[in-house]
């Protein structure tokens, strides 16, 4: 009689708004130098913001210490439109089946800090930045996906007179991968230098979930969802009771009369049998849904830790530098404290149980650069990278469900018009590998293309600022309409500014 739909309430648990202050890969921030915001394509240029862009091109640098302080801060919204048939039961949506939900993240600030010791043949180098996440994202409206669970809820119980839902629901996810690089590279001539290191990653997270006040709407109006169960549970029990006293009454005589029976008690005696089924599974439906009486509140922390190594080259001849980067995959496995204890029939709520780890891998990365000096004060910058998304384990396999890895095209130039300050700018296209099966409202990114222009000023011998600011324009993503007629159309905003410091001693 209720076909009750539990999985659909999985959703809030799912990987949610993972809140990504990122130029990079999906799950990779590249830009931890204000270096990078005024000129993404650093790869193939030499300074001390290579430590992460270019490290093997460091060990050209002069001899001495050499260090970078950046502070970054970040604004970003999220903005998805789903359209699902069940959203006209909501009472205050006037019948409407699309709805737009707005997240913002902000990361007010991000900082990160390079090092490097350079004497002789050899450099030395120390990287601290968040190489992923870096701010808390928040829905304050929930979404789609929370609205349309409580939906599928109000829909399975109009057998029992509901005609319609209303809810509240809340949204927020909170990431930081913070990683820590040691490396050296080594000259191994005047053209020539190679880079290894090793990168530590300590990954927290924090995801909270929230579906308040739901009410059922009935013939008598809005009625909060634990009273509507209380009600419907007596209107039950009184039914089967009713049912179960016509049984006990008809039971006796088919069982006197056997095959004389008259037709008419056989058919109202399998009719009243019928009911009591229909009834009976309606109460165990009901029984299903107490754990929602009170909505959900639901919180998962996780923690986790991986190494892997990092290796480069850098080759330098006349006016042109090309450098290679490559880092390994990073096993990365996150340890949850949560409020889901047991195992649960939802496969989806499992990744969040506490007590276990589940795979949350950061993917490798083929980075390559060029830099031409044109002129004396004229320098032109191009660069590419690739992460291996599809070889980046995730909990249930999720990185089957993309079509191939990230790529992204880096253009820039940097010049000086004056001696003591240049100025610069870049662009860099980013395009995954999206499905729609791994698009959800709760985890998702989207192509874009991004522009960075900024300026470098030399207060003296020893000590150089860089300003800069950062914009990423993303594409709208739509996925095609489900067998229940639900679609979301996905799209992004992405905006920074960054200050740094940079001395030479």
């Amino acid at each position: 009689m209720i076909q009750l739909k539990l999985a659909c309430l999985a959703i809030v648990f799912l990987t949610a708004g993972t809140p990504t202050m990122r130029a990079g890969g999906i799950l990779t921030n590249t830009n931890q130098s204000i270096a990078f915001l005024r000129n993404p394509a650093r790869d193939g240029a030499i300074g001390i913001d290579g430590v992460y862009s270019n490290p093997a091109g460091v060990a050209f640098m002069n001899e001495g210490f050499h260090i970078a302080f950046n502070w970054q801060s970040v604004w970003q919204t999220r903005t998805i439109t789903t359209t699902n048939p069940l959203f006209a039961l909501g009472v205050h949506n006037d019948a409407a089946t699309s709805k737009t939900y707005k997240g913002r993240a902000e990361a007010p600030f991000l900082p990160s800090f390079q090092g490097a010791y350079n004497k002789g043949k050899w450099s030395f180098q120390f990287n601290a930045a968040v190489t992923g996440g870096g701010g808390k994202c928040e829905f304050k409206q929930g979404l789609g996906s929370f609205e349309g669970a409580v939906g599928q809820i109000a829909n399975s119980l109009k057998p029992l007179g509901a005609t319609g839902y209303d809810q509240n629901s809340y949204m927020q996810g909170k990431q930081f991968y913070f990683g820590f690089t040691l490396g050296a590279a080594y000259k191994v001539n005047e053209h020539l230098s190679v880079y290894g290191g090793l990168r530590a990653l300590y990954g927290i997270a924090t995801y909270k979930a929230k579906i308040s006040d739901i009410r059922v709407n009935t013939a008598n109006g809005l009625i909060p969802f634990g009273t509507y169960l209380d009600q419907t549970n007596t209107y039950l029990a009184g039914n089967l009771a009713q049912v179960q006293a016509g049984l006990n009454q008809l039971k006796p005589i088919i069982d006197a009369l056997g095959d004389n029976a008259p037709e008419q008690y056989r058919t109202q005696y399998k009719t009243l049998l019928a009911t009591q089924e229909q009834l009976t599974q309606a109460r165990a439906s009901l029984t299903q849904l107490e754990v929602y009486r009170e909505g959900v509140n639901l919180q998962s922390d996780q923690t986790g830790f991986g190494i892997a190594p990092i290796i480069g080259v850098d080759y330098r001849t006349g006016n042109l530098n090309f450098a290679a980067k490559y880092e390994f995959r990073t096993r990365m496995s996150m340890k949850n404290k949560s409020t889901v204890n047991e195992v649960m029939a939802i496969e989806a709520v499992n990744q969040f149980r506490d007590g276990t780890s589940v795979r949350e891998d950061s993917p490798a990365l083929l980075a390559l650069g060029a830099q031409w000096s044109v002129l004396p004060n004229v320098r032109v910058n191009a660069g590419y990278h690739h992460f291996y998304d599809t070889d980046s384990k995730k909990y249930g396999d999720k990185q089957k469900l993309l079509a191939g890895g990230s790529n992204e095209y880096l253009g820039g130039a940097e010049w000086d018009p004056v001696e003591k300050f240049t100025v610069s700018g870049g662009f860099q296209i980013t395009r995954y590998g999206l499905t729609d099966n791994y698009m959800s409202d709760l985890s998702f990114v989207v192509n874009s293309w991004s522009f960075g222009l900024g300026a470098k000023y030399q207060v003296s011998d020893k000590v150089a600022v860089n300003a800069a600011y950062f914009q990423t324009n993303y594409g709208d993503y739509h996925t095609a309409s489900s067998t229940a007629g639900i679609q979301n159309s996905f799209t992004r905003t992405n905006k920074v500014l960054g200050l740094g410091v940079e001395v030479n001693f």
